[in-house]
C-alpha cells in the first residue's frame, strides 16, 4: 500500500448543490504545527471568494482551489458514490459518472431513478451504502434531502478531480498516491460529531434569525471541543457561532474529522474491501 503524502494543510468543505451554492458552501483551512495544536488559518464562504453565488461558477472555482493546493488533504461533505445495488453486478465506480451525465440538470429526477432501481432489486426505496451504515450517516446518498449534493458534488467536483494528475480521490484511487500532491476524501460532520461524543443535533438553524437558546448552548459545546483540537481565532469563532445554517462550523468539523480519520484508517483493508472502492468510504 503506497504511503500517504505528508500533509501541510487540511481543508474542510461544507458543500451545497443549490442553485446559489456559494451562499452556503464554506471552506475551512487548517494548518498543522510542529508544536501545539493545528491552527484554523481561514474560514470563508465561497461566494465571498468568487464574487458570485451561482452554482456552476462556484463549483468550478472549488475545483480550481483543489488544483492549486499542494501537500493538501481535502474533506468534502457529500457522498462520492451511489450504492452498488443500483448498478449491474461488478460495475466500477467510474461508470457512475456516465449515469449522472445522462440527467442534464435534473438532479431530482436522477434521485427518482435511483429509487426505481432500488425497488427493482428489493423492497426498500432507499439503500444505504455500507459506509453510511458504518458511520451512521443521517441519509442515504440519493435521499431527496441530499441528492443535489450528491449529484452536483460527484458530477461537477469529483469527476474532474478524479481525472486530475496529482490528485488521489480515496478510496477509489490508492494507485495514484505515489504521485499525489493532494488527497480528496468524503467526510460527514454529523458522523464526526458522533464519533467524538459531541452533540450532533440542534446546532443548525437554516431558517435564520437569532439562534435559539438550545442552539447557542449546543454550538458553544461543539466550539469548545473543537478549540481543544484546533486553535480558533476570535473572528472565526464568531463566524461559527453566528452563521445560521451551521455551515461554517461544519466546514471546520469536516477538516478535523478528515484529518483524524485518514491518519487512523487501515487503508490496506479499505482498498481491498468488497464495496468501498465501488461506492465510497466515509472518513469520519
Amino acid at each position: 500500500m503506497p504511503k500517504l503524502p505528508e500533509f501541510q494543510v487540511v481543508y474542510g468543505v461544507d458543500f451545497s448543490g443549490a442553485k446559489l451554492a456559494g451562499r452556503n458552501l464554506w471552506v475551512a483551512r487548517v494548518e498543522p504545527r510542529r508544536r501545539g495544536r493545528p491552527v484554523l488559518a481561514s474560514l470563508h464562504r465561497l461566494e465571498s471568494l468568487c464574487g458570485t453565488a451561482a452554482r456552476a461558477e462556484v463549483l468550478a472555482a472549488l475545483v480550481q482551489l483543489v488544483r492549486e493546493s499542494d501537500a493538501a488533504l481535502w474533506g468534502f461533505d457529500f457522498p462520492f458514490g451511489l450504492p452498488v445495488e443500483l448498478f449491474p453486478a461488478g460495475t466500477p465506480w467510474a461508470d457512475q459518472f456516465a449515469f449522472l451525465a445522462e440527467w442534464g440538470e435534473e438532479a431530482y429526477a436522477c434521485g427518482v431513478e435511483c429509487i426505481r432501481r432500488a425497488r427493482r432489486v428489493g423492497d426498500k426505496m432507499h439503500i444505504r451504502r455500507t459506509t453510511d451504515l458504518d458511520a451512521k450517516a443521517p441519509f442515504d446518498s440519493y435521499h431527496y434531502r441530499i441528492i443535489y449534493q450528491t449529484f452536483y458534488g460527484m458530477r461537477d467536483v469529483v469527476n474532474p478531480l478524479r481525472q486530475m494528475p496529482g490528485t488521489a480521490v480515496l478510496p477509489f484511487q490508492y494507485r495514484k498516491l505515489p504521485r499525489a500532491r493532494r488527497v480528496v476524501v468524503e467526510c460527514c460532520p454529523g458522523s464526526v460529531l458522533r464519533k467524538l461524543g459531541l452533540p450532533h443535533q440542534n446546532y443548525k438553524q437554516p431558517a435564520g434569525g437569532p439562534l435559539t437558546r438550545k442552539r447557542r448552548r449546543t454550538r458553544r459545546a461543539i466550539l469548545a471541543a473543537l478549540a481543544g483540537m484546533v486553535k480558533i481565532g476570535d473572528r472565526e469563532g464568531r463566524v461559527m457561532m453566528r452563521n445560521p445554517g451551521g455551515d461554517a462550523m461544519d466546514a471546520v468539523i469536516a477538516a478535523v474529522g478528515a484529518a483524524r480519520a485518514v491518519a487512523a484508517a487501515d487503508h490496506a483493508a479499505i482498498a481491498k474491501h468488497s464495496r468501498y472502492p465501488r461506492e465510497g468510504h466515509l472518513f469520519a
